[in-house]
């Protein structure tokens, strides 16, 4: 480039001294070089290209590339059944514990029914001994006590029967 650069140059001092022939033979061969030298450089530009598509290529099929990419499949594929096993003790978990409230619920309810149907059992011996208003009202707050699953409700419900047994 540098030498078709000073040719033209030298092709310009010629013609401004008057000369036509040989500054046009100058001028031409000047352009034959920059044009060499931009084919020159774009030829290594492209065996450049090449060469580092080439060179990439082998390092991308080499056995240390493949293992190392094999060795990461594997680790991410063991990070993702480890978060599969944290997802699914999550859940497992979860459904266990609505299980067991729904359990423990039914239980409660097992045992109110248990407790209000005894109490419904001493209320029918006593009733001859009861003045009719105190029958109905433990009664009804017997039921009442059982439709809210108040367990403590018919307890001391219990309990007041059972101090009216007593005396």
């Amino acid at each position: 480039m540098s030498a078709a650069l000073a040719l033209l140059v030298s092709a310009d001092v010629l013609l401004s001294f008057g000369e036509t022939e040989l500054p046009e033979r100058i001028t031409l061969i000047a352009l034959a070089l920059l044009l060499g030298a931009f084919a020159l450089l774009l030829t290594t530009g492209t065996l450049a290209i090449a060469k580092k598509i080439v060179q990439t290529c082998f390092d991308f099929f080499s056995a240390q590339q493949r293992s190392a990419r094999r060795l990461l499949f594997i680790q991410n594929k063991e990070d993702q059944l480890k978060q599969l096993f944290l997802f699914k003790t999550v859940q497992i978990n979860f459904f266990n514990k609505i299980k067991r409230k729904r359990l423990l619920t039914a239980n409660n309810r097992k045992h109110i029914n248990s407790l209000s149907s005894t109490i419904a059992d001493e209320l029918k011996a006593m009733k001859p001994h009861l003045p009719k208003a105190d029958f109905a009202q433990f009664q009804q707050d017997n039921r009442y006590y059982r439709n809210q699953l108040d367990a403590e409700g018919l307890l001391k419900l219990q309990q007041k029967i059972a101090a009216l047994t007593k005396s």
